[in-house]
């Protein structure tokens, strides 16, 4: 009877051991910082293969690649409007955000299909109060690039300024911190490194190529050239 006394009692001892070893190791393992690794890249989305950020692209861009220090940006509302406006990085990215696979298609003939995150240009210019006369929107971007479209364009689409591709933040060689996602236009309208938007009145306004012979509406079902 003994001896059966003393295994019950060892067995509770066993028990209450590892509940409490258990405990301490769930205590340990909460106490440790979560260490966040860097996202991956997709290379598909919902059935959708996509161009890959670092082969998808050729670089064409004006003056090469931009490297904007995130905490140093600052984006100007301008021009028409009742307030201007100035956002840093993380104030832009208050506005809802939006994701959409979009092909940007070159001049060049080649193209890249890519899932797009970002703000609506038409969220960001609204605060500022865009007055009754303003008819053009004017892009300019931090290596002195610049293009236009007609202001119904960016208030009637859902034109996204994207800060992501492929669920990953932007590479400088790709536009960061925001690049345009111009739908329906020829790539050159895809204006990178946007420090700038200024709301005009100037429908004789050209950008950097319609300045140089390309067509300032750069519709992708028309010739890119005038």
């Amino acid at each position: 009877m003994k001896w059966r006394i003393r295994i019950n009692l060892l067995l509770l001892f066993v028990c209450m051991f590892t509940s409490v070893f258990s405990w301490m190791s769930v205590i340990k393992t909460s106490a440790n910082e979560v260490k966040e690794l860097q996202p991956v890249e997709i290379r598909e989305y919902e059935g959708e293969k996509l161009s890959s950020s670092k082969t998808g692209f050729r670089e064409n861009s004006i003056r090469g690649p931009q490297y904007v220090k995130k905490e140093d940006y600052r984006l100007e509302i301008i021009g028409l409007v009742k307030s201007p406006l100035t956002y840093t990085y993380d104030e832009v990215l208050t506005y809802d955000q939006y994701k959409k696979v979009v092909t940007l298609n070159c001049v060049e003939g080649w193209s890249a299909a890519v899932l797009w995150e970002g703000v609506l240009v038409r969220d960001v210019i609204a605060n500022a109060g865009v007055l009754p006369q303003a008819r053009v929107v004017i892009f300019y971007a931090y290596d002195g690039y610049s293009t236009s479209f007609p202001l119904e364009y960016i208030l009637d689409n859902d034109i996204i300024m994207a800060h992501k591709m492929n669920e990953i933040a932007l590479p400088p060689e790709r536009g960061f911190p925001f690049a345009l996602v111009a739908e329906e236009k020829w790539g050159y309208k895809w204006i990178k490194w946007i420090s700038k938007i200024e709301l005009s009145d100037d429908v004789n306004y050209r950008g950097y190529w319609e300045s140089r012979g390309y067509a300032n509406t750069g519709d992708l079902d028309k010739s890119f050239l005038n």
